[in-house]
């Protein structure tokens, strides 16, 4: 681990991590910047879902998507028409409906965080982790029945958001890693 760090230390010191770098197989104006279409809605009579929608990312976490979650959760608790709520990654429904669609959530963007690390932007940084942690503490904490449909990939923050549900569903295809846990032993 230690080696892992100094050599990270290494290269940040020579540049390699100063530039960012697109890892989505989709050119830059194609890239999905309608930040309320991170996160699509889907409403039945009693029900809500939330649906993580950056496939080509993994469905990884943004900021705007983390802060969108938490403001519609915290909406659909206080609706008392409501019975319970439902959180997954467009990869159910591709799977369901194409069979492509890879993740339930891959985690945090850690692409986009390094990023702003790199522009000395720490404290939107520090507001993403809060942010993510008030909405884990949340869903923790929530009153309603709510599902997580861990379908695809489930890595890091995406095990985070979905493992205090009080209800989670695994499928065949579902892979839960949690790297961060290794790092912090």
């Amino acid at each position: 681990m230690q080696r892992a760090k100094a050599v990270r230390s290494s290269l940040q010191r020579l540049g390699v991590f100063s530039h960012h770098r697109s890892f989505s197989a989709l050119p830059n104006y194609a890239r999905n910047d309608d930040l309320q279409e991170q996160v699509l809605v889907e409403g039945r009579a009693k029900s809500r879902a939330a649906i993580l929608n950056r496939p080509s990312h993994l469905n990884a976490l943004t900021m705007p998507m983390v802060a969108r979650l938490k403001r519609l959760y915290e909406s659909w608790e206080e609706n008392s028409d409501l019975g319970f709520v439902l959180m997954k990654g467009l990869a159910a429904i591709l799977n369901s409906l194409k069979g492509s669609g890879r993740a339930f959530c891959s985690g945090a963007d850690v692409v986009a965080l390094n990023q702003l690390l790199n522009e000395g932007k720490v404290e939107e940084c520090k507001k993403f982790f809060q942010t993510l942690y008030k909405f884990v503490y949340l869903l923790g904490t929530y009153v309603k029945p709510n599902v997580a449909i861990m379908n695809g990939i489930t890595m890091g923050g995406g095990a985070g958001i979905s493992i205090p549900a009080m209800f989670r569903v695994v499928t065949d295809k579902t892979h839960v890693k949690c790297p961060n846990w290794i790092i912090c032993h």
